[in-house]
């Protein structure tokens, strides 16, 4: 839904998920920003991977293409450099060739740019894989994840959705969780992941 929700927590969870049912796992961040010396999230999502999945054998420039230093949207960040879609879509496939399951992470929330018409959400469609949201535990979660939802569904896309339990999480059951499961129903948290 946001910045600073857990998505990079949510990979972990998922790729140790998916390669404790037997299934060889990869990674994939089409853009990271805040980059210093070495994009932060890749580095340790790519190094969980090469434990998990030996023979996912590339670098940190494949997992991570665009690397940008400025902490903002891609769009901002990459200044003149122009994201090439297709780029990223072979970069894809290429990385999905050497896994059974590829976990790809976004940057910020779904309507992050990353060009002037291009967002988060159109690499969804452009990449046609399945959707998970990934919806922190915090005050104002309800609104992040309903309009998140409601812009999924505008561009038809299916997803599930995760509450990562992890800020405001005392407070969370009082405050959030009573709207959230009148509303859904089922509620799906990463801590459980390691029960299924």
């Amino acid at each position: 839904t946001n910045t600073d929700v857990g998505k990079t927590y949510a990979c972990e969870k998922f790729l140790r998920h998916f390669a404790k049912a037997g299934l060889e796992v990869g990674y994939f961040k089409p853009c990271e920003t805040g980059v210093v010396d070495f994009p932060l999230d890749g580095m340790k999502m790519l190094n969980l991977v090469k434990e998990l999945n030996p023979s996912f054998n590339v670098t940190i420039n494949d997992v991570v293409p665009y690397q940008f230093k400025l902490p903002a949207a891609p769009y901002v960040a990459k200044e003149n450099t122009v994201i090439d879609i297709n780029f990223l879509k072979e970069k894809k496939e290429f990385l999905q060739s050497m896994c059974d399951v590829l976990i790809i992470e976004g940057a910020g929330g779904l309507m992050v740019p990353i060009e002037k018409n291009l967002f988060m959400i159109d690499l969804i469609k452009e990449f046609d894989c399945e959707t998970i949201l990934i919806t922190p535990s915090k005050l104002g979660c309800i609104n992040d994840t309903l309009l998140s939802i409601n812009a999924l569904k505008s561009k038809n896309i299916n997803f599930e959705f995760y509450i990562n339990l992890h800020k405001d999480i005392d407070s969370f059951e009082k405050v959030s969780k009573p709207f959230l499961t009148n509303y859904f129903g089922k509620l799906n948290f990463l801590e459980d992941l390691q029960k299924l």
